[in-house]
């Protein structure tokens, strides 16, 4: 099979997954094979494609019965594929760690028969926005991570989740009535919404109103990525969500916005006027997300408040439109899936270690759990920015590449960096204290707990992802005691190893970040030129 025929399998296998996994709603180790089989498989196929279009260039498939520019258009260049590649990773091992959590054994928390299929939609619509080759498509791919979503958001019913996820949804059909009226606006002035297409049309329409369709865009993949002051949903909304369903919220769903402002300002606006907006939304972004971060008492929401600052990041390399500052700005986006999606399942980790994530209830973890205090230290520290970690040498990019743009929006930009990243290390330092090195105060529940072997046996693994019908949590509820009473309470392998998982991947992202760099900076160049992506899609004709 030609690797251009592989290009809708990303999509096609999780759906078709998921049709399987309701189908099989009253096996729920059925279940559990048939998501864990066909996320690998999204995995296998994301690294061909990551390979391919490395090596080869981008590729470009048209589905559907209509002649080639009205049809449905799949694209993979080098973007597409790194953020397939690393989501595909996340996406599955997180499901691992959920499996081991017991979220989809069938307790009141998360009815099993509903979370694995929502699961894989969830996958499938993740893997659809980086592929789609026109705005409409990209469009259904944001529907299909609205309405999984708030199906995962709300698992459980209690009224926190159900508020926190009609919150999300509120925002979310708001940007998505903003998409539609984005897309309709688009195809008036343009006659397409394909993306290659109006890379070539864009040009000759009237300069006010392709200023007008850009900030409308911007507008709405702003409230996606959660970009100040279109942020202020997220805080609420993913601590309220279980560990792996917040995980994995924060490390892709926002990243989904962020893609789409990549790919549509260096394909539809690479002589925008709004550089100099994007850059002052970054700053703004930085700091204010990072303040809120420094003042929250509690683990998730402190995380809540740093993805939202460290979106600004983002928004520094994108808004420098140079090759340096995209390729930076890229490699950052790769880092932080996997570091945000890191401290989120530790964050469930120690919710299970300590009974709480409120760092003032804590204390005393890194005795009870030397395994878990690691765990956190790695992508803590990679998350403020200490070298030699992969988050040191995306901030380090991004100043180099604002150095050398200079003017007084970039100092700007370098100074917040700087400043955002000590805070961040300020922020996190706390919950390092609090957490694991503070005895634990007088009066709450003190826990030893026992941490799995680094090495299972596969009997043991295989174990822990079949006891998806089997709750991991104590049998009876654990009501805080007058004085301390040691506590044991296990830790599933398939859960620590999940999280584990992550971390090893954020290390190797820093081992090879030379390579990375190289990768990033050819995706760069090749987003800029936009010729090879126009010319894959187009006919040559229509291309030049």
């Amino acid at each position: 099979m030609s690797m251009v025929n592989a290009l809708p399998l990303p999509v096609l296998l999780p759906l078709l997954g998921a049709a399987l996994a309701l189908v099989a709603r009253r096996s729920p180790r059925a279940q559990v094979a048939i998501s864990l089989l066909v996320l690998s498989a999204s995995l296998a196929v994301a690294i061909l494609l990551m390979w391919h279009t490395h090596t080869h260039g981008p590729m470009a498939l048209w589905l559907g019965a209509w002649s080639e520019p009205l049809g449905i258009a799949l694209v993979a260049d080098r973007l597409s594929a790194l953020m397939l590649l690393v989501s595909s990773f996340v996406i599955l091992t997180v499901l691992v760690f959920a499996i081991g959590q017991g979220v989809a054994d069938g307790d009141e928390d998360s009815p099993l028969a509903i979370y694995f299929p929502t699961y894989l939609v969830l996958s499938a619509g993740v893997s659809n926005a980086f592929l789609a080759g026109d705005l409409f498509n990209l469009f259904v791919s944001f529907e299909m991570l609205l309405f999984a979503s708030f199906v995962l958001l709300t698992l459980g019913g209690s009224g926190t989740r159900i508020r926190a996820g009609t919150t999300y949804v509120i925002v979310s059909m708001v940007s998505s009535f903003l998409f539609l009226v984005a897309v309709a606006g688009v195809y008036a002035a343009a006659g397409t919404v394909n993306l290659a297409q109006l890379s070539v049309r864009l040009p000759d329409i009237d300069s006010r109103v392709a200023l007008a369709l850009q900030l409308l865009l911007l507008t709405v993949f702003g409230i996606k990525a959660a970009i100040f002051p279109m942020s202020a949903w997220l805080p609420d909304s993913y601590p309220s969500a279980s560990a792996p369903v917040s995980a994995v919220f924060a490390g892709l769903l926002t990243k989904v916005g962020v893609y789409a402002i990549i790919r549509t300002q260096f394909l539809l606006f690479p002589d925008s006027p709004l550089e100099h907006l994007i850059m002052g939304a970054g700053l703004v972004t930085m700091l204010v997300g990072i303040l809120g971060a420094v003042a929250q008492p509690g683990i998730k929401r402190m995380l809540s408040f740093t993805l939202v600052s460290h979106i600004g990041y983002m928004l520094f390399g994108i808004g420098l439109a140079t090759e340096a500052g995209l390729s930076a700005a890229v490699f950052y986006v790769a880092h932080h899936i996997t570091v945000q999606t890191a401290l989120f399942l530790i964050a469930g980790l120690i919710e299970r270690a300590g009974g709480s994530t409120i760092i003032d209830r804590l204390g005393g973890l890194a005795a009870g759990a030397p395994g878990l205090a690691f765990l956190f230290f790695v992508p803590a520290m990679n998350l403020a920015g200490i070298p030699p970690f992969s988050g040191f040498v995306g901030k380090v990019a991004l100043i180099q590449a604002g150095v050398e743009v200079g003017g007084a929006a970039a100092w700007l930009l370098i100074i917040g960096s700087v400043v955002t990243s000590l805070l961040t290390l300020y922020a996190i330092a706390k919950t390092w204290s609090y957490a694991f090195w503070r005895p634990r105060q007088e009066g709450t529940e003190h826990q030893t707990l026992e941490m799995p072997a680094l090495t299972p046996s596969w009997g043991r693994l295989s174990d822990a992802i079949g006891a998806a019908v089997v709750a991991q949590r104590p049998q009876t509820p654990i009501t805080p005691p007058t004085k301390a009473v040691p506590v044991r309470r296990d830790m599933p392998p398939a859960m620590f190893g999940g999280a584990a998982a992550v971390v090893a991947f954020s290390i190797g992202l820093s081992l090879f970040a030379g390579p990375l760099f190289r990768y990033t900076d050819a995706a760069a160049e090749q987003m800029i030129t936009r010729d090879s992506y126009v010319q894959v899609v187009l006919p040559m004709e229509e291309g030049r």
